[in-house]
Order: C-alpha cells, then sequence, then structure tokens
C-alpha cells in the first residue's frame, strides 16, 4: 500500500500515488541507458531543506494530500498498508526509532531514553521509555502497549487480520522490567533487524482484542500519543486536520495545522498550481513541465527504497506456474522502462531483485531467465501447459476456453500506470494471451481487489522496506484464509524457510545470500515481476523547511515549517 508517503514500514501503493521512493541505480545495458541525463540522487540524499529551529517561523498550516479517503488507520491490519494512512498515523503515535538520511533508526528521546540488545542468549531487547510519554487519554506508556502490539501481530490467533506476523513471531515473551516503563523484550530465535520491530507503538487498550484490533481504527484514530493530534476527519470533505497537542511533553510544532485532502493523482497538479495543496509528485513528464515553471516552487529529489512491479495471482490459468512464468517470459521489462523513463532527467533502470534497490549492499540479479524478454520461450511455456494457438493476433484455447487474464488497474490511475497497462496488453498479446484491463473505483482499490487477491494482473509499488525482512509476509505462503501481504496466494515452503533462517542469522553476508538464494525461487514461482526502482522527485512549495523529499529517513513533523 499510498503521496505523500513517508516512512511506511510497510507500504504499498497504486502507480496512481507518488509514494516513498529510493534512488535509481544499475547498469546502462539493464535498461533505458539514460544518455545526457544527470545522475540519480545518491544513497542518503534528500531534498527537505534542512534548517535549524531557528530559521523556521511559529505558525502556518501545510496542506498535503492523500490519494485516497483512507477507512483504516491500524497500519498493523492488512487493509492498514495504504502509505497516507501510515503517515498521518505517524503523525499522530509514537514513531519509536525515527530513520535518519541513510535508513537508520535511532531512539527518539522524546519516547525512548535508550533501546539496546542486552543479551544474546537468549537475544534480549530492553527499551527504556521517557517517564513523561503517555497517552492522550492520560495513560503513561509502558510494557503492556509493547506487549499489546506482540500478542495482536505474533500470529497465535487468526481473528487478529495482520498485515505481518513476521519478527513478532520471534519473540517469546514481552514483560514488565525494573518498573512499567522498561520494557523486556526475549526473542526465542536471534533476531537481526529487531529496531523494525515496534516501529509504531499504539496504545494497548485500542487493540487488545481482535475486534478492537480490526475494526477500532476505521475511519478513526481513537488515541494519540506524539506531538499532534486529529482535530477533525471529515467524511464529506474528506480532509483530516491535525493540530499540535498541548499536552505534548517534547519539542513543541513549528506548525500550527496540518490538513490532509483525500485527491485523484490528476488533480494533484491543478490543486498545486491553485495553492491548494503544498506538495504534490513532479515524476511524470506531462506534470514535471508544469510544476518546474510554477511560481515560488522548489523541485526536491531524494533516493528512497521504492519498486514498481506487476503482481500475478494464483488463480485461474495463473493456478498453473508455467502460464505464470510464461507471462514473465513474454513481458518486455526494458521496454516498459524505456517507456516510464523516456522524458525524465535521471536515468532509470530495470530491477533484478525483489529484496534489494541496486544501490544496497546485498543487491544481486537474481533474476536470472525470468528477467529476460524471452516470446518464444512463453509460447512453449503455453503449449506445454494445454493452451493452443487459434491463429495469428487471435488468444490461444483450452478445452473451449479463451486464454483471458483480467489487470485491475485504479481509476485514479496515472497516465504512466495506464500506459504500463496497455503495454502489457500488447505485449502478452503477441504470446497469445488476451489482457483485459478492468478499471475498479480508486477507493475499492486496495481494499476489494488487490488485499482480496480479486485479480489476475495488478500493479502497486513496495516501498521503505529497508529491512529485507520487511518483505517476509509479501512471499510468505498463506495460512487459509490469511494471506498476509501475499495477495496472489504464490509462495513455497522453500522460500518460507530461506526467509526465516535469513531473519534468524546475524551475519549480514550470510543472510543477504539467503535472501538472494529465496529471491531465486520467487522469480522462478512467477510470484511478481519488478520492472524497476521509482526515482523520488516532489514539487514542493519554496519556504518550506525540514520537509520534502525525505528519502530513506522520516519526516520529524516538529520541525517541519516556514522558513522566516
Amino acid at each position: 500500500m499510498f503521496k505523500p508517503l513517508r516512512a511506511v514500514a510497510r507500504a504499498a501503493a497504486a502507480l496512481a500515488a507518488a509514494l516513498v521512493l529510493s534512488a535509481c541505480g544499475g547498469s546502462p545495458d539493464d535498461g533505458h541507458d539514460g544518455a545526457g541525463r544527470g545522475a540519480a540522487p545518491a544513497v542518503g540524499a534528500q531534498g527537505i531543506n534542512p534548517q535549524p529551529a531557528a530559521n523556521v517561523r511559529q505558525g502556518g498550516t501545510l496542506k498535503l494530500s492523500t490519494q485516497t479517503w483512507i477507512t483504516q488507520y491500524n497500519e498493523y491490519q492488512v487493509d492498514g498498508t495504504n502509505g497516507d494512512a501510515s503517515a498521518i498515523l505517524e503523525q499522530v503515535e509514537p514513531v519509536l526509532m525515527p530513520k535518519d538520511a541513510k535508513g537508520v533508526p535511532h531512539p527518539d528521546p522524546a519516547y525512548l531514553r535508550s533501546a539496546a540488545v542486552t543479551s544474546t542468549s537468549p537475544q534480549v531487547v530492553t527499551y527504556e521509555l521517557n517517564p513523561k510519554a503517555s497517552w492522550s487519554d492520560g495513560t503513561r506508556m509502558s510494557y503492556r502497549d509493547f506487549a499489546a502490539v506482540w500478542r495482536a501481530l505474533d500470529g497465535h490467533d487468526d481473528a487478529y487480520l495482520v498485515a505481518d506476523s513476521s519478527g513478532y513471531d520471534q519473540i517469546s515473551g514481552v514483560a514488565r522490567g525494573k518498573d512499567d516503563q522498561e520494557v523486556k523484550v526475549t526473542f526465542g530465535t536471534p533476531y537481526a533487524d529487531w529496531q523494525r520491530l515496534f516501529r509504531v507503538l499504539l496504545p494497548a487498550g485500542t487493540i487488545d482484542t481482535p475486534d478492537k484490533f480490526n475494526k477500532g481504527w476505521i475511519q478513526r484514530i481513537p488515541v494519540t500519543g506524539a506531538a499532534w493530534r486529529i482535530k477533525s476527519i471529515d467524511r464529506t470533505a474528506e480532509t483530516v486536520t491535525t493540530v499540535p497537542d498541548p499536552r505534548w511533553w517534547g519539542t513543541r510544532p513549528k506548525l500550527d495545522t496540518i490538513t490532509w485532502r483525500a485527491l485523484d493523482q490528476p488533480a494533484d497538479t491543478e490543486a498545486y498550481l491553485n495553492n491548494e495543496i503544498d506538495e504534490t509528485p513532479a515524476i511524470l513528464p506531462e506534470d514535471y513541465q508544469r510544476l518546474v515553471k510554477a511560481p515560488k516552487t522548489d523541485i526536491r529529489r531524494g533516493a528512497r527504497w521504492d519498486e514498481v512491479h506487476i503482481s500475478l495471482s494464483s488463480r485461474g490459468p495463473l493456478a498453473d506456474v508455467r502460464v505464470r512464468q510464461a507471462v514473465d517470459l513474454a513481458t518486455d521489462r526494458k521496454g516498459i522502462v524505456a517507456a516510464f523513463a523516456k522524458d525524465l532527467d535521471i536515468p532509470v533502470t530495470t530491477l533484478n531483485s525483489h529484496f534489494f534497490m541496486p544501490n544496497q549492499a546485498g543487491y544481486q540479479d537474481t533474476a536470472g531467465r525470468w528477467g529476460r524478454f524471452d516470446l518464444p520461450g512463453a509460447r512453449k511455456l503455453l503449449d506445454q501447459a494445454g493452451w493452443r494457438e487459434a491463429g495469428p493476433g487471435k488468444p490461444r484455447t483450452r478445452n473451449g476456453r479463451t486464454l483471458t487474464l483480467r489487470y485491475v488497474i485504479s481509476s485514479g490511475s496515472a497516465s504512466s500506470a495506464v500506459d504500463q497497462a496497455q503495454i502489457v496488453q500488447q505485449q502478452l498479446g503477441q504470446a497469445g494471451i488476451q489482457v483485459v484491463i478492468q478499471r475498479v473505483p480508486q477507493t475499492d482499490y486496495f481494499t476489494k481487489f488487490v488485499n482480496r487477491g480479486a485479480f489476475d494482473l495488478t500493479s502497486f509499488r513496495n516501498v521503505d522496506q529497508v529491512f529485507p525482512s520487511q518483505l517476509f509476509s509479501t512471499f510468505q505462503q498463506p495460512e487459509g484464509a490469511q494471506s498476509y501481504l501475499n495477495y496472489g496466494r504464490i509462495g513455497s515452503s522453500e522460500i518460507d524457510k530461506l526467509m526465516t533462517e535469513a531473519s534468524r542469522t546475524t551475519d549480514t553476508a550470510r543472510s543477504d545470500r539467503l535472501y538472494n538464494e529465496a529471491d531465486r525461487l520467487i522469480w522462478a514461482e512467477g510470484h511478481s515481476i519488478e520492472l524497476y526502482q521509482r526515482p523520488q522527485i516532489l514539487a514542493v512549495r519554496k519556504g518550506l523547511a525540514n520537509f520534502g523529499a525525505s528519502g530513506l529517513g522520516d519526516w520529524d513533523f516538529t520541525a517541519m515549517g516556514w522558513q522566516k
């Protein structure tokens, strides 16, 4: 699930959304060659106009947009993975360990005095909470909140419809330390990425039953615990208004108000030019050409973890792995990337990994055969699967059925998403696969289609997955009705075993090797087709400080504001 997507531990978004992003990389022959273009942003690059507090005036309003009206604000729930929802949630709830520009988490002293591994056999992580930290209902934050998050997410009860149980399912206990504000988290097996857990702390009383967890955050945020609070959630105007919380014990926010207004992406540029919002994506050429000329506008760029892919399902004809593999081979990824990047001023290359971006240390080309355009190979696989040619330009058939796949896109999709669907339609048609493009209401795209696996093909983005273990549930084998984030329900026990081994080692080199071994199997299963790492290019109102293209880092909602 998502722009202004920010630091979203688990975020995915339709191509219509301008989510959090990452830098491009790879060799020129991996995709569009980027001749005559500037370099992609380096790792750690941000475009936020950093300013000390003394240079930022007190007061003012920041107007932001979301790509759809948000229904579920619990980002741990399967329907809550929309990045805009996470951005709002993380404005008003504790983000215990925000990430710096290079994606490294650090304890926020407003919430944590310390967080560290205090034992290795077994692994124990000790959190010491700031004694001033409290919820908006007056309850002090404590080990009980950690315990409630763990119990909801550890996978012991399928009534909790969780997006991701990985990591939490390796915890053997959460206990009180020397007092209620010291938390002892004990792991049954070593877990290297412990810093990604409990990223957003939620109050125990709002998630301690399946009903509260699943339904208590629908179109509401019941309790807050940050520098900001919810003033109103206006369903009619589709606007969320936030204001500083006078009970806040930390640094006072610079701004008086931050509003979030639901807009289809095609309307974002017009809204920005009409001064209705203060930030908008500028990645599409037709938008960039207008926004770069707009008065009092900065074009800000950052390096973010952001990938675009095509998801496949395991239903209908795609239940046969040979058909999924044929779709893979019949998809000319370089052609799709070239079409997307033709008017950008930075290079974009094909992405050959599900777990790593090209500018990450663990990156390898794990696609192998499945990353190469091979139309004859695709046709051979379809022959083997029993789908017979019906003549030039006609779809294949088997037992009187036509080989037809539904490519589901949001009605609010940007032009690049529509173009991509049409390119795939044309490419697969050459192999005898008929693709029907189905537009669905933007508000239903994730909740009724993607999250429910009601598609044959679709395309959205995974973002901010700086820790490879964050992608565990994306490729994890579903269990019964629980699909986690593996919407197409494609996986294997071998993939799960390798990912589990990778998450349980603290040896980074071995972990990277295991994730890459798992990825080779993911490609072979036809789970999804990686396309490219998306650059982060935003138009931001000139004078906005500590705000914009945050790259691998998080926004600081207390520091952003208008420059003096």
